[in-house]
């Protein structure tokens, strides 16, 4: 290995002279320095890119033989991350600091400054490596579907993409100039609260992707709605500062990150999952259209399929109790079936055959507190597809139907203005 790198010294040091004496017999010598050392330094960057270029063919031929995602995912990840491009790089760059002084040992100035322009180079690129070992874990977990890790690897890799670009600007300003670092973080120590008010939506950012990771409760592509902007849509961007949401009219929203934090975040994505929608809607009834049924309205009601066996078991358990009950032909002494109560069953009865509900869920149609427009009637259910159109379409059929079927029972449906 000794005696290959010696060859190689050798074999760089004659290219060098070579071009040295060449440009002294064939130019002027106000040119001569000038063209030497251009020649030089154009046949060093040469040597650097032939090295990186045989590097990284062999590294990434290497890698390419273990490119199948499901026996090696982490190998799979860090070449598509192209860490080894970087590793190529800094080869190539080492190489270059080694050979240095054998293509310009006859011009020791220059020799100096590139020297300090390899440190800086080596400098970006080990940074960008490092960067590039955040982008290679992200992968992993994009091969592994783990969506919630990536979240928060999302929120750490631009908090180390931001302050390690801080970090490597004053190290390659140690480098380039000559400078300790630790005297230009020294003249930073007196703007600290200034860094930390420019980078706190910076770091608010970062905990809160932190927070969504470890809480599980949001991912690029979950449908959320957040009530404070009135939004609802589907999440297709989670980075450090800010979320994008793509609304149903295919507006994009976008809001901070942090907001997370403190904001009320309604995660729909389960209704998608499990194909499931809620309606939750109101009739609301006059109250003056409320009434005991008669003998006839009973008749009339009872060739309804849907309330035919409870209007003639109510009927019969009803008779029963008023038997014995003095006065037992005044409609206040003893039970009483009402328009709205056999309503009220019709509409869970009609609920409970339909085929677009879904029978596992909650399934109720219940009385709210009166209020100066009327007694609301709510509908409660879940349907059996999520689809937004489908949703509304499902809904529709419902109340289309229950706000003529009310008419059968003489129920006045309240009509009034929004203020």
């Amino acid at each position: 290995m000794n005696k290959e790198l010696a060859d190689t010294k050798d074999f760089l040091v004659n290219i060098s002279d070579y071009i040295h004496y060449f440009v002294r017999a064939n130019v002027a010598d106000s040119w001569v320095l000038i063209v030497q050392i251009l020649l030089k330094f154009i046949f060093f960057i040469g040597v650097i890119f032939v090295v990186d270029f045989l590097f990284k063919l062999l590294i990434n031929t290497v890698f390419k033989l273990f490119f199948d995602k499901e026996k090696y995912p982490i190998l799979k990840s860090v070449y598509v991350s192209k860490i080894t491009n970087s590793i190529s790089h800094i080869n190539a760059l080492l190489f270059g600091s080694y050979a240095l002084f054998s293509v310009f040992r006859r011009h020791p100035r220059s020799h100096e400054f590139l020297e300090r322009m390899i440190g800086l180079f080596i400098v970006l690129v080990v940074a960008q490596m490092l960067l590039r070992g955040v982008t290679a874990f992200r992968n992993y977990f994009v091969i592994k579907k783990d969506y919630y890790k990536i979240i928060a690897l999302n929120a750490v890799s631009q908090t180390i993409n931001i302050f390690g670009i801080f970090v490597c600007s004053v190290i390659a300003i140690s480098v380039l100039f000559g400078i300790s670092s630790s005297t230009i973080l020294g003249s930073l120590g007196a703007i600290t609260a200034v860094l930390v008010l420019v980078f706190r939506d910076t770091i608010l950012g970062f905990v809160t992707g932190i927070h969504v990771a470890t809480s599980k409760n949001l991912k690029v592509g979950d449908w959320i709605g957040i009530p404070k902007y009135n939004l609802e849509g589907t999440i297709v961007d989670l980075n450090l500062l800010t979320t994008k949401i793509e609304n149903f009219d295919k507006t994009i929203s976008t809001i901070p990150t942090y907001d997370f934090l403190t904001t009320e975040i309604k995660n729909l994505q389960v209704m998608s999952e499990s194909n499931t929608r809620r309606i939750k809607r109101s009739l609301i009834f006059n109250i003056k259209s409320f009434k005991f049924l008669d003998d006839d309205m009973i008749e009339h009601l009872s060739k309804i399929n849907l309330i035919k066996e409870y209007l003639s078991g109510m009927k019969s358990e009803i008779s029963k109790e008023r038997n014995p009950v003095e006065n037992g032909d005044l409609k206040l002494n003893g039970r009483q079936l009402t328009n709205i109560g056999v309503f009220r069953m019709y509409a869970l009865n009609y609920l409970k055959t339909n085929k677009h509900i879904d029978q596992n869920g909650t399934l109720m149609v219940r009385q709210l507190e009166n209020t100066p427009h009327g007694m609301p009637l709510e509908i409660y259910c879940f349907t059996n597809d999520s689809a937004w159109e489908n949703y509304e379409v499902i809904m529709a059929d419902i109340f289309d139907h229950l706000l003529v079927a009310s008419k059968e029972f003489d129920l006045e449906i309240m009509q009034f203005n929004k203020i």
